[in-house]
């Protein structure tokens, strides 16, 4: 079949994760790099052999654009996701899908009336440790109790990155769709109420926002869950990976990273191992012991956007139903942004 033309825009750190996956995939071929960023235009499009551009209106006038790869901050998301699906091109959007759920709503309505398909960057949904991760969590029974986090200790350029973002969102919107989004796929429950809390901790950080955020769910079987991010150079490395799920019938818990790893790429994606814990008891113990599952084979973060965009591949060429995927996209947005409501009120916020 053709190979199908990605205007990538977006040249930093995911961008040319997904570029380079784009090249590597028979099906794909790189039309063009858009940036703002002079400099990471052109290393990205030198390291492709490909036209750089300074505007997305440039990189799409140049032709042979079939789908769109958006990987800007996300206040920029919901313009260049539209403008594609108006210009009849599939969609790569990494996460979240937009800034309100309104937007959200709009993206999804526009490429189903145009026939269109749309990938929100959700790379755990790739992740084969987290499928089997939550494949064991759903063996716990239920209600579960969810605790999950991922803080980042940032410096340098690191923490100038996480300053740019937090001018879009907070720490727990930006990432917390990834683990809502696992939340509801561990409970296949619907949630019902959000409450959060939230800091700023730094004089570097706008008056109007925060840099570390707790929030809190419960889904109508009873299950409940938290997610706790943090950027910045005052963050723990103590504990900054917690991802622990207890049920009625015992427990599966990710064991943590070496310290000084919580900025890296590659942390927040690899896993380690599982900790698999049975609740039945026999005697003055447990019945069965405690079993480690060792997950150091899986693959590394290239890999796995490279699967995310062989996944877009195969719903454009065989018109795979992405509508599921979407509504979970704009629904765990809709519950971050009710936490970020919630941080901003002191008031829970009910979303039934």
């Amino acid at each position: 079949m053709d190979s199908l033309g990605v205007l990538v825009v977006g040249c930093g750190s995911m961008g040319s994760s997904h570029a380079r996956a784009y090249r590597e995939i028979d099906g794909f071929h790189v039309t063009g790099v858009v940036s703002r960023g002079a400099a990471s235009r052109g290393a990205l499009a030198a390291e492709l052999g490909v036209p750089a551009y300074e505007s997305f209106e440039q990189g799409m006038a140049a032709g042979g654009v079939r789908v769109v790869s958006v990987n800007t901050h996300p206040d920029s998301h919901y313009r260049y996701a539209l403008a594609a699906l108006q210009a009849d091109c599939h969609l790569f959007v990494e996460k979240p899908l937009a800034e309100t759920e309104a937007e959200a709503r709009e993206i999804v309505t526009t490429a189903r009336a145009r026939r269109l398909k749309v990938v929100v960057g959700y790379i755990l949904r790739h992740h084969p440790s987290w499928r089997t991760f939550i494949d064991h969590v759903r063996g716990l029974g239920t209600p579960l109790v969810m605790r999950m986090n991922l803080n980042q200790q940032s410096s340098g350029a690191a923490w100038r990155g996480h300053r740019n973002l937090m001018r879009s969102m907070s720490p727990i919107v930006d990432c917390g769709v990834h683990y809502v989004d696992v939340m509801c796929r561990m409970t296949g429950a619907a949630p019902l109420r959000v409450h959060a809390i939230g800091a700023r901790l730094s004089d570097e950080v706008a008056a109007d926002r925060y840099n570390y955020g707790q929030l809190q769910v419960t889904f109508d079987d009873g299950s409940v869950g938290w997610y706790e991010a943090g950027w910045g150079p005052m963050m723990s490395e103590t504990a900054y990976f917690v991802k622990d799920v207890i049920g009625p019938r015992g427990s599966v818990s990710m064991v943590d990273h070496p310290p000084g790893e919580s900025a890296r790429l590659a942390a927040q994606t690899s896993t380690g191992g599982f900790l698999i814990h049975h609740a039945e008891t026999a005697g003055d113990g447990f019945a069965r012991a405690d079993r480690f599952l060792d997950t150091s084979d899986e693959p590394d973060h290239d890999e796995l956007c490279r699967r995310e965009q062989c996944y877009l591949l195969g719903a454009i060429r065989n018109d795979r139903d992405l509508e599921p995927d979407l509504e979970a996209a704009v629904s765990s947005l809709r519950v971050v942004l009710a936490a970020d409501c919630s941080i901003r009120t002191g008031q829970a916020v009910e979303l039934a």
